[in-house]
């Protein structure tokens, strides 16, 4: 059975979009650039050659994850959710039970995670620790800088 990969619909159409520029541009572009460093000749020292040649390798690499990413895509949709418990999608406030200090996270997929943007990977350790929790519940995250405490404030699907 083909595990799904849990995705808000932003991340999906990144994915896509991504997808698309990698097929239809950045391949033509780079079949371009080893066409024109062949035409330089020897091509056992051509470094240009070379370059291009490592290029299409990571883009043929990436449209590849990209491909299997978007066709095993289980998009959900928080603003369809609700209630008070933690699970993907979610937009979490929290407050550090040491320094006080409150933070906004959203639960997201793998692929779209961006804490400078407020979105953690439903993989990640404070995640784990949050799924399945309610407002007003304290979880502990036992993450590679140490543990730290957490209050849960509120929880939010948009």
């Amino acid at each position: 059975m083909v595990e799904k990969v849990p995705m808000t619909q932003g991340g999906y159409t990144k994915l896509q979009e991504e997808l698309r520029w990698r097929q239809q541009e950045e391949r033509p572009r780079i079949i371009e650039a080893i066409s024109e460093a062949r035409a330089h000749g020897d091509l056992s020292e051509n470094a240009e050659y070379h370059a291009a040649k490592e290029a299409q390798s990571l883009n043929e690499g990436r449209i590849g994850e990209l491909e299997d990413y978007v066709s095993r895509a289980e998009v959900i949709d928080p603003s369809k959710m609700s209630g008070t418990t933690v699970k993907f999608g979610a937009r979490v406030r929290l407050v550090d039970e040491d320094t006080e200090e409150e933070k906004t996270y959203q639960i997201v997929g793998d692929q779209e995670a961006d804490v400078k943007q407020g979105k953690i990977s439903i993989s990640s350790p404070i995640s784990r620790a949050l799924i399945g929790k309610e407002v007003g519940d304290s979880v502990e995250v036992v993450a590679p800088g140490g543990s730290k405490a957490y209050e849960i404030l509120d929880v939010k699907w948009s």
